[in-house]
């Protein structure tokens, strides 16, 4: 940036010394040679490597520029050199691993008391691994940003390592960091500057969601709402049964997608990084669980796909899918009674979804101002992000957990909320291993 303005100003006090208006030319270059060296120069601060294919493209548009000078266009062969240096230092991205699934498996299943543990095992992510291999982190670069999934899984006593590895990698290959969904316990490795390298602001985006098995129950006034829902549903002769996914067979699999594609989501393009796993019926996933609902015409109106972690301790909701004439509750019946099953199967916690920004729709701060106008925003989007419609269904299981963060430099936030956005909502990155199932 300072180039560019040094080159600018440049080029302006050459035209005012002269005293003429033709010097178009001149600005041109200096600017484009500003700001060629100023994309190279940040690249180059930022460690970004450059490879082949890196010197290849920006020769081909140091070429492309050349003719274009030649023919009579210098201004697009000026840009062709901006383009040039944008080519030789651009990003290099993550490459999704999908053969590293067995280990990324155990070490969720030694993982205990983190809702967002299994979705660290979705398809198109990549990993750190501790030298011993007993723990591990999942992250996808994405336009220099190398963004982390939640916390490290595996031996917590390696957790520091494996950050500390997954810092270096960073530096060695210019990304800068920022993590989607990390906890309260793991805010002072990651605000470590000599661990990280950088300064990163820690915000909160939300809370947890997690019912303690063993204390969990229908009675008192603050689970009227929950226990009449679950009540409406019986009373419509609904009956709910699990499976693992693994098992279903043709039949089932079948009566399922039809639920999917009733539902009006996109059946095998789910959404979500840290807290999606996708591939729902794919049964590639080990420790996949299925909650259904049939009326009392044997017909399945719902579904619930659960993921286990930590042994079988922790089970964690990834996506609930519903016909759009579904009985009126029968959510809220597919969740307890997933409660219900995990008691009798060793479950000691239930994780049903991620509660965001749970000041806007109540806690001390929610008669703010700020929170008033940022509540009617949200309120407005309900029907697109429907975070108040899921707050409302959340509220009613009273079951608020430790909080979770973002954490990024602050210099980064208008490209770090393009990134989350990026793959927070777009369609998951395909790779040998979704392919080979659909």
């Amino acid at each position: 940036m300072i180039l560019t303005l040094a080159g600018s100003a440049a080029a302006l006090l050459l035209d005012h010394h002269t005293g003429r208006i033709g010097h178009e030319s001149a600005l041109t270059t200096l600017v484009a040679v500003s700001l060629a060296a100023t994309v190279l120069l940040h690249g180059l601060l930022l460690g970004r490597p450059m490879t082949v294919s890196h010197g290849a493209t920006a020769a081909a548009a140091v070429l492309l520029g050349a003719f274009a000078v030649v023919i009579g266009h210098p201004v697009d062969g000026w840009t062709c050199l901006v383009l040039a240096a944008a080519m030789l230092v651009r990003p290099i991205g993550s490459v999704a691993q999908p053969d590293d699934l067995p280990a990324v498996a155990s070490l969720v299943d030694r993982t205990r008391c983190d809702p967002l543990a299994p979705f660290a095992m979705s398809s198109g992510k990549s990993y750190v691994f501790c030298a011993d291999g007993t723990a591990a982190l999942a992250y996808r670069a994405l336009a220099g940003l190398a963004v982390v999934s939640g916390d490290p899984i595996g031996d917590r006593a390696r957790y520091g390592e494996v950050v500390a590895t997954f810092a270096a990698l960073c530096r060695a290959r210019g990304w800068r960091i920022v993590v989607l969904g990390a906890s309260d316990r793991l805010l002072a490795i990651w605000r470590d500057r000599a661990v990280t390298g950088r300064r990163l602001r820690a915000i909160s985006i939300g809370r947890d969601v997690v019912v303690e098995v063993d204390s969990f129950d229908l009675g008192g006034r603050r689970r009227r709402n929950l226990r009449q829902a679950v009540q409406r549903t019986r009373n419509a002769g609904v009956t709910t049964a699990v499976v693992a996914e693994s098992d279903i067979d043709g039949t089932l699999r079948s009566e399922l997608r039809d639920v999917m594609r009733q539902s009006g989501k996109a059946a095998g393009a789910e959404r979500g990084f840290c807290m999606m796993l996708g591939g729902t019926l794919s049964g590639r996933y080990p420790g996949v669980w299925l909650i259904y609902g049939r009326d009392r015409a044997g017909r399945i109106q719902a579904f619930q796909r659960y993921v286990a972690a930590g042994g079988g301790a922790d089970l964690s909701l990834d996506l609930p899918w519903r016909r759009p004439d579904a009985p009126n509750g029968i959510d809220e019946r597919l969740t307890v009674d997933m409660v219900a099953w995990a008691r009798s199967h060793g479950g000691e916690r239930v994780s049903l979804a991620f509660a965001p920004f749970p000041d806007l729709f109540g806690g001390d701060r929610s008669g703010d101002a700020a929170v008033r106008a940022l509540r009617i925003l949200a309120h407005a989007g309900d029907r697109l992000i429907r975070l108040e419609s899921l707050y409302r269904y959340v509220r009613k299981f009273d079951a608020m957990a430790g909080r979770r963060y973002v954490l990024l430099p602050l210099i980064d936030v208008v490209p770090a909320a393009a990134a989350l956005l990026t793959l927070e909502l777009a369609p998951p990155r395909t790779t040998r291993l979704t392919r080979a199932f659909r």
